[in-house]
């Protein structure tokens, strides 16, 4: 019999790590070896070796985030599989994860069978992405002329968190006539004339997180 499939659990959520134990602890080749509540627990605990793939949630409370958790785990040598499990889908965190190192994005309510086919592909070093989330990539590879850059994602991100053109630019290292560049391509792609219509057009469009 083959060795099982180690497995860290990180999410600040206590119900949802439980949830989460239950579901995988079922499947006979799963075992669940330790939970983290923070990224930086997470990450520390990916440093010790013994796993072979994290679920990692994307928003903790105070501190790290789970992108900055899966780039720091996954840029050590022969690093464990990152699987992100999340609530959400928009292009901005996708794109995120996915240059991060993220070998595979799932969405929270998939389906017991769907998660543990998840874990065993990204295991296989495979790509595991949940319909939903490949579809939204197919997409942004069949209209690319149309489709905002990472960096304009996050502009926009910044923009409908309410912060100004000066803010944006602290925050991202970039000057202000480049922030005013970036929104200058995001409303010639988005089809619109201002800021607050640009936020609304993404956040529809499930670009942007709200």
């Amino acid at each position: 019999m083959s060795d099982p499939i180690r497995l860290l659990l990180a999410d600040d959520h206590p119900v949802v790590r439980a949830g989460l134990r239950a579901v995988l602890d079922a499947e006979p080749d799963f075992e669940v070896v330790a939970e983290a509540a923070t990224a930086e627990r997470a990450v520390a605990l990916a440093a010790t070796g013994g796993f072979d793939v994290v679920l990692m949630d994307l928003q903790f409370g105070a501190g790290m985030h789970g992108a900055e958790a899966t780039a720091a785990i996954t840029a050590a040598p022969e690093a464990p599989r990152v699987l992100i499990l999340t609530t959400y889908e928009s292009d901005a965190d996708i794109l995120t994860a996915v240059e991060a190192g993220a070998g595979g994005y799932l969405l929270k309510d998939a389906p017991p069978e769907e998660l543990a086919a998840a874990v065993r592909t990204a295991a296989a070093g495979r790509s595991a992405l949940a319909p939903a989330v490949a579809h939204r990539l197919m997409d942004r590879m069949r209209t690319p002329a149309q489709a905002l850059t990472k960096r304009e994602l996050e502009v926009l991100q910044l923009v409908g968190e309410g912060l100004s053109n000066q803010q944006i630019s602290k925050r991202l290292f970039l000057s202000q006539a480049t922030v005013k560049s970036h929104l200058v391509h995001i409303y010639a792609k988005l089809g619109v004339d201002s800021r607050t219509s640009a936020v609304a057009a993404a956040t529809a469009r499930r670009l942007i997180r709200r």
